[in-house]
């Protein structure tokens, strides 16, 4: 128990500060371009069944806590989208993002007490139910980066490099704190291995990007301009020659 606490601790840590880079990102840049809103509210909406499940499964504390504040950065991130590329003033995103904390908190509320009383009498599949619904949250919310990598033939724009770090390595350190605790949980485990496969998948895109455009990257290097230059530039010759 104690190497699951320390574990545990560890994930709820990088997963408490790994929004913080990116949100700090966005604030520098005033754009939140290729960063997906919907990324960040599937996992805002995550972190309810997610804390819920953790809660209802009395896994280590640290654990119990990660998935609140998760929500709530992942809420902030949401909100910085609705501000910088939604044209919503500062009041409207603040006061959106504030709504959905005390929505979100509420129905997670209801859940944990509304789940008690059959998960004491020995019910427990309305708990799994719960989870196995974070888990799919979960996923959901890396699938629109991949939306993003197609429209940019697999390169990664707008997503800060320190946040993802930060998030693989809290999920790695979660799921090594679920596989010390003596009994596996499977729906944690699976909830963590699909954030570090799916984002594994995303720094292959930018990896296998990057070797393909190293000539532009050379290019625009060689001539003192930005890649972005450079690539419109050879897309506006190409639609004159065409």
């Amino acid at each position: 128990m104690v190497a699951a606490n320390v574990l545990g601790t560890i994930g709820t840590v990088l997963w408490c500060i790994q929004l913080i880079p990116q949100i700090w990102y966005n604030w520098r840049r005033k754009k939140t371009d290729g960063f997906p809103q919907l990324m960040m509210l599937l996992w805002a909406a995550c972190a309810v069944p997610m804390g819920a499940y953790l809660i209802l499964q009395n896994v280590n504390m640290p654990l119990q806590v990660q998935p609140q504040i998760f929500g709530v950065f992942s809420l902030i991130s949401w909100g910085q989208i609705l501000y910088y590329n939604h044209d919503f003033s500062r009041l409207k995103a603040g006061c959106s993002v504030v709504g959905l904390c005390a929505l979100f908190g509420g129905i997670e509320a209801m859940l944990i007490l509304t789940l008690r009383i059959p998960y004491s009498k020995g019910i427990t599949w309305p708990d799994l139910l719960v989870g196995a619904v974070a888990a799919v949250l979960l996923a959901s919310g890396l699938i629109p980066p991949y939306f993003e990598l197609w429209k940019r033939d697999g390169r990664v724009i707008g997503i800060n490099w320190v946040f993802l770090s930060i998030d693989t390595f809290g999920g790695l350190f979660s799921l090594f704190s679920l596989a010390a605790e003596g009994s596996f949980d499977i729906l944690g485990g699976i909830m963590y291995i699909i954030v570090v496969v799916l984002e594994a998948g995303i720094y292959v895109s930018h990896i296998v990007w990057r070797i393909r455009y190293r000539h532009i990257r050379q290019e625009a290097k060689t001539r003192g301009r930005s890649v972005d230059e450079v690539l419109e530039e050879k897309a506006t010759a190409e639609g004159v020659v065409v």
